[in-house]
């Protein structure tokens, strides 16, 4: 007894035992919850598959000058070995500060930042002005609802498409216009047409999303708040700025970030719409996509590249914004 007592009181200090390291915490939390790691194994599976390898394979090929003519390749029966170099960061520093990097990637980056404000900014407003409409007793209601909602359900190829056809020279708007005897533009030709044309398909199909989750923002304020304002003689103007909009805050900030992420990396509006015709309308994922498969030869480092710098550009984005919130929640 005495020498099991001893042991004991050498396994402990100050009468408590010791905190176990970091894999006997893992190995405990494994024996009382090894169901939920079994329920979750195939999905982190997945994830490795189609998310972190392409992720570790995508970068490493930035730091090689890898294209189509020197990767691994089968032509017929014969296969051809890769003799790709590793080349470090040169091909970051050839995008940031190389002799095109203006043309190659801070003019695309500039249009970028431009058309993801306005589209973010027009989703916003005008979903937020739908939205309140609809959040009114009003006949037909539901049907108004639905008929705004049919631009998000409707697959995004047809909806770009059915614009493409629109927006041609012999298109109906054109068509319109003249019978207005108003210019006709080359929507899908001269520089800034194309770039007009790109936000006004784009803002048609990210409305509705933005609608729909302001009208639930919406509906949970509750009404008493607007009914203690009027009584202290509050106009509409100071009820929206001071029970709306704060009221909408959590809702808000949580769809302007998902609007900024999708809208940045919009690929399906601007390649559905012009394809590699509009050099001046492309943003920087369409331009990493024509790098890595729309020319010859394909630059896959390259496009890589782009791909990792578009990556840590919103992570950046999302780290300040997440502080800008916090920041303006503690001083509210």
């Amino acid at each position: 007894m005495t020498v099991a007592v001893d042991s004991t009181a050498a396994r402990t200090r100050g009468g408590r035992a010791p905190r176990p390291g970091p894999f006997g915490r893992l190995r405990r939390s494994y024996q009382k919850h090894w169901y939920a790691y079994a329920m979750i194994a195939p999905v982190v599976v997945v994830l490795g598959v189609l998310v972190l390898y392409p992720l570790v394979r995508g970068f490493y090929l930035t730091l090689t000058d890898a294209d189509s003519l020197n990767s691994a390749r089968t032509i017929g029966v014969n296969h051809i070995d890769a003799t790709y170099r590793f080349i470090g960061l040169g091909n970051y520093a050839d995008i940031l500060w190389g002799p095109t990097a203006y043309d190659r990637f801070w003019s695309h980056f500039v249009w970028t930042i431009v058309w993801t404000a306005l589209c973010v900014a027009l989703h916003y407003v005008i979903g937020l002005g739908l939205a309140m409409l609809l959040n009114q007793k009003l006949r037909g209601r539901t049907f108004y609802r639905l008929l705004l909602i049919l631009p998000w359900a409707v697959p995004t190829f047809v909806t770009v498409f059915s614009w493409r056809i629109m927006l041609s020279d012999s298109g109906v708007i054109n068509s319109v216009l003249g019978s207005l005897h108003l210019p006709q533009p080359q929507w899908l030709e001269d520089p800034l047409f194309q770039r007009t044309a790109a936000v006004l398909v784009n803002t048609w199909c990210g409305v509705p999303f933005m609608m729909v989750s302001l009208l639930g923002g919406l509906q949970s304020i509750d009404p008493v708040l607007y009914e203690a304002a009027e009584m202290d003689g509050a106009n509409p103007w100071q009820r929206f700025w001071n029970v709306t909009l704060p009221g909408l805050r959590p809702v808000s900030s949580t769809v302007v970030l998902l609007g900024v992420i999708w809208t940045f990396n919009q690929f399906n509006v601007i390649f559905l719409l012009f394809g590699n015709t509009a050099p001046d309308a492309q943003i920087l994922v369409t331009w990493a996509y024509y790098l890595g498969f729309g020319q010859q030869p394909r630059d896959y480092a390259q496009s890589a590249a782009y791909g990792v710098l578009l990556l840590s550009m919103l992570a950046v984005f999302t780290s300040f914004y997440y502080r800008w919130l916090n920041r303006n929640e503690q001083l509210a």
